[in-house]
């Protein structure tokens, strides 16, 4: 696990995708590079993050690495766990395929692969995420969080 200082004790620590909404302008290159990483492709409905637009701002989604992990907890079969960087991940030889997790999940970031039949989910391209990486305009940027914030 990852621990910091935090609030005067240390804690778990985890590593989210944050968005400046003033920054982001709806191009969807997040979601090319993120469909490019996960499929081959750069569709961009092949993402692993969503682009929302309300009113004029473009807010993307992706998974908050919960600390509080639904998706996490409702897997019987152990195919999500939390590794030893506190990333919410999915093994893919262990998923069914039942879609309890897809359920759990309370912002939908957790969805079952079509070709696959399996959960899939954002795991931040194991540490570099390629949304960020490419964000044209720096809208995105990986951040770490302490303690027990999110759901």
């Amino acid at each position: 696990m990852t621990f910091g200082f935090v609030n005067g004790g240390f804690k778990k620590l985890r590593t989210v995708i944050h968005c400046n909404f003033d920054l982001c302008t709806g191009c969807a290159i997040c979601q090319m590079a993120c469909a490019q990483v996960k499929t081959g492709g750069t569709n961009p409905r092949s993402a692993l993050l969503e682009i929302k637009k309300e009113g004029l701002i473009y807010r993307p989604e992706v998974c908050a690495q919960c600390q509080n992990a639904f998706c996490l907890q409702v897997c019987s079969f152990e195919a999500i766990y939390r590794n030893d960087e506190n990333r919410v991940l999915i093994d893919a030889a262990k998923c069914t395929g039942c879609g309890l997790c897809v359920e759990a999940c309370q912002i939908n970031m957790v969805s079952l692969d079509q070709r696959y039949k399996k959960a899939i989910k954002c795991d931040l391209c194991g540490g570099n995420p390629a949304c960020v990486e490419f964000c044209p305009t720096g809208a995105l940027e990986k951040i770490t969080l302490g303690g027990n914030a999110g759901a």
